[in-house]
């Protein structure tokens, strides 16, 4: 049975628009975010953040080894994407059926391993299913005063299971519903 975790950056105000976030993660976290990225299933999304991610579809000239190899860990992890308005998607893609929460029941059911969740408004309606076993915000010392909230719905009771530290000031809380 497949563990849904819901994972995203986040400012000091609760928003996950990291195209605002002043920088990119130092390469600590960084690296986290490469292991992590080894270590999936596969990735569940929303069309918004897969059109996003698909920027490590190709290569580019300028990346430093660690982009290459988080761009590696992507291509090689599934991807299944929730859209109602795309007709295709990418290498090691999927797009789910109009029937989504069955779905994604039936991937929680039958892969083994981690999923990552990403975008707020899926993962929202993951919550309102009963769906996400872990939440995890990576907590950045930044206020963006606007964007996309972490949580694009009421938030559901959670307990904290566990916190780390990365340089760059950022914190990693990690919490499951309570």
């Amino acid at each position: 049975m497949a563990t849904l975790v819901f994972g995203m950056n986040m400012s000091l105000d609760g928003y996950v628009d990291h195209l605002r976030f002043p920088s990119a993660p130092k390469p600590g976290l960084f690296q986290e975010f490469i292991r992590q990225t080894q270590g999936l299933a596969g990735s569940l999304y929303g069309r918004h953040l897969y059109e996003a991610m698909a920027y490590w579809d190709d290569d580019h000239e300028e990346w430093d080894d660690a982009q290459r190899a988080f761009a590696a860990a992507w291509r090689k992890s599934h991807k299944w994407v929730v859209s109602k308005t795309l007709e295709s998607v990418g290498p090691n893609a999927n797009l789910l059926g109009p029937d989504v929460e069955s779905e994604i029941r039936r991937l929680k059911r039958d892969v083994e391993g981690e999923i990552e969740v990403g975008g707020p408004e899926l993962a929202h309606a993951l919550t309102g299913w009963g769906l996400i076993d872990q939440y995890r915000i990576y907590l950045h010392p930044v206020v963006l005063g606007h964007g996309k909230p972490f949580f694009s719905g009421p938030r559901p009771p959670l307990r904290l299971i566990s916190s780390d530290r990365f340089e760059g000031d950022v914190i990693r809380l990690t919490y499951a519903p309570a």
